[in-house]
Formats: structure tokens, sequence, C-alpha cells
């Protein structure tokens, strides 16, 4: 005689939403996002890096799409973070340069996050590294969608040995979700920390839809490497801290093919900024770009970005149209299928883009100290207002030590425009010649100084809001 069980109605639909519930999860990819600090344009060999070796990285590119116009929209460190994991300028979100032990105030809690995103449509999330949005326990990672943290609340020059302000900064902490664990005396580990950091995390977390976001505290200065790499390269001690980072890219890569992760997981590598050029040989490799970090010429918002998914990604793919780091966000919304942020942000889903096909341009913008409308890169296309920027003069000897050079300041009196297509550089002024570009530029500048406001023009923007600040009381 059969035997037949029945299960209640309610205990069947709890059964088949569970099943569904498990399906959608298996079809979303894990995210890894990995974040260099001052990793400049030309710092991988995908990019014609020489005098070190980038195999894990180039391997990266070689099976997905490598950006050759993807930018940054601050080239300084706060800022770059806030951008890139919120999707919106951080101009617009009261966050300017780079905070450091002093500070009140970090990114208002009332900003939703990647992590925040992604958690509230089931993932796990991890941050490993640099957060630099505020160091008070209300806006660590923790407070703003992070599951786990484990890393450096700020810089790693932000310590006692700084070369040009020993008696400034105190002790520096490494913390682990709220919590100090240690005061960092060498950071010769640092690096080999994060990587097995992020090794622990996607073991914990592999049953289930993760976001990492591993943000390397490293190639900023000071310099360090462990044994396994000190010495290792032509270059030196800034080819080395290269070789390190790789090595780690590969030892992630390596853990996602162990637990068969990897055709389901979407990694994306890029930077914050472009080479703090005054440090010398302990700098990276501008790749032809003028200036460097802490200006928005190409030399400092230009970055390297890589994005790979197999299956999902063509290999082999170089795309050369315009993107930015604040559509990072907006574009993995529609790959997860996850709720954009009820606040405005900025970017734009850039996922044809990431495939290797063409879309319409869009006007991006470089802010810059204190809410300075400094360029709007349009397509090819890019306008360079009058402001004041650091170079170093051509005549000052550079130095391989860790100790900086002197800044000069230039007055730039004249708008430029340039063919970014023909002229990464910024060599020929081509303003004369396009009158009609100049103007279509110059619109978009004015919606931005309109929206979120221009330091060098006066003119305040009705779309910005207020950083979190801790209680003066």
């Amino acid at each position: 005689m059969a035997i037949h069980f029945f299960l209640p109605l309610t205990a069947l639909l709890i059964f088949l939403n569970g099943s569904k519930e498990t399906e959608r999860q298996a079809d979303r990819p894990n995210i890894i996002l990995i974040f260099a600090d001052d990793m400049a344009y030309g710092d991988l060999g995908s990019y014609g890096a020489e005098g070190w070796e980038t195999p894990n990285l180039d391997q990266l590119a070689a099976e997905g799409t490598r950006f050759t116009q993807f930018y940054v929209p601050h080239a300084v460190c706060t800022a770059s973070r806030a951008a890139l994991l919120t999707g919106a300028y951080a101009n617009r979100l009261e966050l300017f340069g780079a905070l450091d032990h002093t500070a009140n105030h970090g990114l208002n809690p009332a900003e939703t996050t990647i992590a925040e995103m992604l958690k509230s449509n089931g993932y796990q999330t991890g941050m490993v590294g640099k957060w630099h949005l505020g160091h008070h326990p209300q806006f660590l990672p923790t407070r703003q969608g992070f599951d786990s943290y484990f890393g450096l609340p700020y810089s790693n020059d932000m310590w006692p040995n700084h070369p040009e302000s020993k008696d400034y900064y105190p002790p520096l902490p490494l913390i682990e979700d709220e919590k100090t664990i240690a005061y960092l005396e060498d950071q010769r580990e640092l690096t080999s920390w994060y990587t097995y950091k992020s090794l622990e995390f996607i073991d914990k977390n592999q049953k289930k839809p993760f976001f990492l976001y591993l943000a390397h505290s490293m190639p900023h200065v000071p310099l360090f490497v462990s044994d396994k790499f000190d010495g290792k390269s032509k270059q030196g001690a800034y080819g080395d801290v290269m070789m390190e980072i790789d090595w780690s890219v590969g030892e992630i890569r390596n853990k996602l093919e162990q637990l068969g992760l990897a055709d389901n997981t979407l990694i994306i590598f890029t930077s914050d900024n472009g080479p703090w050029l005054s440090y010398g040989g302990h700098a990276g490799l501008q790749g032809g770009l003028k200036e460097g970090k802490g200006t928005s010429w190409e030399g400092g918002i230009r970055v390297p970005a890589i994005f790979t998914w197999p299956g999902k990604i063509p290999a082999g793919t170089v795309q050369d149209q315009a993107a930015m780091t604040i559509d990072i966000l907006p574009t993995l919304a529609k790959l997860t299928e996850s709720k954009l942020p009820e606040l405005k942000i900025d970017g734009s889903d850039i996922w044809e883009l990431i495939q290797g096909k063409s879309s319409e341009s869009k006007p991006y913008f470089a802010y810059y100290n204190k809410n300075e409308l400094q360029a709007v890169i349009f397509g090819k296309w890019k306008m360079v207002f009058p402001h004041t920027y650091r170079t170093i003069p051509a005549e000052t000897a550079m130095r391989n030590d860790g100790i900086p050079v002197k800044y000069s300041q230039i007055k730039l009196e004249h708008p430029q425009l340039f063919d970014l297509s023909k002229d990464k550089g910024e060599t020929t002024d081509l303003t004369s010649q396009n009158p009609e570009i100049v103007r279509l530029l110059n619109g978009f500048a004015d919606q931005a100084r309109a929206d979120m406001g221009d330091a060098l023009t006066g003119k305040e923007g009705t779309g910005n809001r207020k950083a979190g600040r801790i209680s003066q009381n």
C-alpha cells in the first residue's frame, strides 16, 4: 500500500519560495572589487609597464575587458572612495580631500553604499583594506553595509613615521570590525594580511552570493613589501610592491578556482587615482599622461580598469570609450537585480561597455579641492577650466628613498580643449578650432555647476547633501 505524505499549504509555500530564493541566489554573481591606492595608469603590463611583472593582472585583462579611458572623478583618496562606493560625485556628498585622524566627519550613514545595496539583496559583504571615509565608529565599514572589516581607517602614511609630519600623526591603528587590534610599527606584511583575510572571507561565504571589497593600502607610500617579494623587481621598492599586489590577485583567483566559484564571480580591478609624482622612484608610471595624483589632468584621474567574468564578458576585449568609477554601483545593481539608492546618484549602467559594445557618450566631471569643477570629459573631448594646479619643475632632481620633493603651483589662465583620442598627453589646445565642441562642453559644465556648485566660478549647487558628523557635545 502506497503511503502519501501531505505538506500543509503554508509549509509547501515556504518550501517553494525557499527553492526559488536558492535558484535566484545561484544566478547572481559573486563580486570582488579590488581598489589599489595611487596605482598609475601605466603600472600594469597590459598598460605598458616595464621594470616589473604583473602576470596575474595581465591574465585578468586577457580574459575580460580592459578600459583605456576609465576615470575617477576626484584624484585624491577620500573623495575617490566615496564616489566609488556610492555612485555619486563626492563633492555632492560634502566629502573632499583626504580625511585624517582629526576629522570629525565621514560618509553620511544616510548614503547607500554598494555593500548596503547588495546586502539588502541577500549578499554577504566584507571589506578588507583602507577605508578612509571616517574613522569614528559610526562611519566605519560595519556601519555602511559590510558584515566584516579588517584594515586601516585611513592612508598608511598617516602615522608617526611620516617623512614631513613626524609629530603630527598618532600610531596607525589596525582595525578588525570596530575594534583596534594593533598599532602598526611595521607594514611589511600588510598586503599579505589583506590577502589572507580576503581568502578567509571567500572560504567562509562560498555557499552564498558575496561581495568582497579589497582596498589595498599600496602602492601608496610608504612602500612596504614582505620577504616574498623584497628585491624581486628591476625597479626597486615600487616594483616589488606591484609584484606583491599582483601575487595577491593570483591568490584570490586560485581560491575561486579551488572552490569552483570562478565562473560565477565578477572581478573588478582599478585604482583610486594616479601616481604621487613628488615621491619619484616610489611613485608609479604615468603611461604618457600629463601630471599625476592631486590634479585633474589625465595622469591624475585616468586609471587602469579591468572587468572579468568568464562566459559573461568577452575575453581579450579593449574598451576605448570613457567610463568612471561612479558607474560601478548602477552596473552592479543591474547585474544583481538590486534596488538602486533612493538618494540621487550620478553614475549609469555601463554593462554594454564592459561587454565591448559601444554606447552613447555622457559627460563626466573632475572635481578637486573644495568643490572646484576643473574639467569635463565627453567622449574623446576634454575641456580643462582655469584653475591652479601642482606640478614638479622640470629641473627638480627626483629621489628614490621615500622622501618627497616639493611641488610648484601653476595657474591655468584660459580654458583648454583636447582631443584625447589623439593627444592623451594633453599637449595641444584645440579650443579655437572647435567652437561647437567648446559650447557643448561649457553647457555640460553649467549644468554641473547648477547642480553641485563650483568654487572656481562662485556657483552654489542645489543638489548637494551633507556629510555625516559626530556630535560635538
